[in-house]
């Protein structure tokens, strides 16, 4: 699961993702994004759509 880290200087903070989460995206950016598109056409295509990853407690 992923794990949300804290900044010390209280600016963006960093998640860290198991094998398993990264095997989770890959897998759902697979199903979401058509085949055979350039990476501009990818990120207009996410744009608008949200990857959820649960957070380790």
């Amino acid at each position: 699961m992923a794990r949300i880290i804290e900044s010390v200087t209280g600016s963006r903070r960093i998640i860290k993702l198991s094998a398993a989460d990264v095997i989770s995206v890959v897998k759902d950016y697979q199903q979401i994004v058509p085949r055979f598109i350039t990476e501009k056409e990818a990120i207009d295509y996410l744009t608008d759509r949200i990857i959820f990853i649960p957070e380790d407690f």
